[in-house]
C-alpha cells in the first residue's frame, strides 16, 4: 500500500494518522484511513462512512474511540472523497451497480490484515455504509459485533412516490441518462445547498460550520446529489436486504427522532427482527449522530463501545 494524503488539521484524528492507496478488484483507486490508539488496544473500528463523506469526516470519531482503546479503519468509497471517481464531473454521486461497494470493503479488509489491525474487529456503518455493511456482514464481514448509525435500510421518500421512483429511475437508465441527477438532487453538495438552520444533518451549528469550511479547504472532498443510476441501484439493494434475514452478530442501531434522509421504519423493522439487537433513540437527533451535539454524541459513542467491549 502507498502512501496517501490525509488532512489531519481538517480531520482532528488522534496523533499518527496516516492515510493508504488502496485497489478493488476491478482496478478502482480508493483510499483508506487509519488512526491507532495510544498504548493497548482493545480492537478496530472497521467504520463505513456513508453517501458523500470521506475519511477526514471521521478522525472525530477516531478520537473517540481511540479514547475507548480502539483504533479506526475508514475508506473513501469509489466515486467520492478522494477515491477515483466514476464520472467526468466529479460533483454526482454515481456508481454502476450497488453490489461493486462490496469491492470496496473486500480491499479494506485486506488492508486491515496487512496491517495487523488488532483484533476483534467491530463494524460501524453510518447512512450509506449501513447498506454497504449489512451485505459485508451477511457475506462473513469478520466482526464480532455491528454498529449502525442511521443505517440506509430505506431511503425516506413517501409511501406513495416509492413506485413513481422506481419507474423514473428504471426509465432514464434505459434512455441513457443514468448520469444525470435523481429527482430532488442537484450538482451542490447537502451543506452547501441548506443553511443550518434548514439543515437536515445535525442539530449542532458548530459541528454543521466544520462541514462546511472540510469543503471550502478542499474541495476535491465534495460530493453533490445521487444520480438516477446511483438512486435505481441503491432502491434495489434496499430492496433485496430487508427480504433477507439478519446476520448472527450481536448488534445495534442508532435512529434521530428528526431522522429525514432515510427510512426510519426500514431500521424499526430491521432491528424488531434481530434477534438482541438494540435500538437508540437519539432525542432530537437529526441524521449524522456523529456530527450532533455533544450529549447525542456521547450516547451513540458510550453505546457503541459498550457493544463493543461486550463482545471481545
Amino acid at each position: 500500500m502507498d502512501a496517501a494524503p490525509l488532512h489531519g488539521d481538517l480531520a482532528q484524528g488522534p496523533e499518527g494518522g496516516q492515510a493508504f492507496w488502496l485497489r478493488a478488484a476491478d482496478g478502482l483507486r480508493l483510499r483508506a484511513g487509519l488512526w491507532r490508539a495510544a498504548g493497548a488496544e482493545r480492537g478496530t473500528v472497521l467504520l463505513f462512512p456513508g453517501r458523500t463523506e470521506y475519511v477526514e469526516k471521521y478522525g472525530r470519531a477516531a478520537a473517540e474511540f481511540a479514547a475507548r482503546g480502539y483504533a479506526t479503519l475508514t475508506i473513501d468509497w469509489r466515486g467520492q472523497g478522494l477515491a477515483d471517481r466514476l464520472l467526468a464531473d466529479p460533483l454526482p454521486g454515481h456508481v454502476l451497480d450497488f453490489a461493486d461497494y462490496q469491492k470496496d470493503v473486500s480491499a479494506m479488509v485486506a488492508a486491515a490484515e496487512a496491517l495487523c489491525l488488532p483484533r476483534p474487529w467491530h463494524l460501524l456503518a453510518h447512512s450509506m455504509g449501513g447498506a454497504i455493511g449489512l451485505r459485508a456482514a451477511l457475506n462473513g464481514l469478520p466482526v464480532a459485533s455491528a454498529a449502525f448509525s442511521a443505517p440506509m435500510w430505506g431511503i425516506a421518500i413517501p409511501v406513495w412516490k416509492r413506485p413513481i421512483a422506481r419507474v423514473l429511475t428504471a426509465l432514464n437508465c434505459a434512455l441513457g441518462r443514468g448520469a444525470a441527477y435523481a429527482p430532488e438532487s442537484g450538482p451542490q453538495t447537502l451543506v452547501e445547498a441548506f443553511p443550518f438552520a434548514d439543515n437536515t444533518l445535525t442539530g449542532d451549528a458548530e459541528m454543521y460550520a466544520i462541514q462546511r469550511a472540510h469543503l471550502a479547504a478542499v474541495p476535491a472532498l465534495a460530493l453533490a446529489g445521487p444520480t438516477m443510476l446511483w438512486l435505481k441501484t441503491a432502491l434495489a439493494e434496499c430492496r433485496a436486504l430487508a427480504a433477507l434475514a439478519a446476520p448472527a452478530l450481536p448488534a445495534m442501531a442508532s435512529l434521530g427522532s428528526h431522522e429525514r434522509i432515510v427510512d426510519p421504519g426500514a431500521i424499526r423493522t430491521r432491528i424488531a427482527h434481530w434477534p438482541g439487537a438494540r435500538l437508540l433513540e437519539i432525542a432530537g437527533g437529526e441524521h449524522e449522530v456523529m456530527w450532533e451535539t455533544p450529549p447525542r454524541r456521547a450516547a451513540f459513542y458510550d453505546a457503541a463501545a459498550a457493544l463493543f467491549d461486550t463482545n471481545r
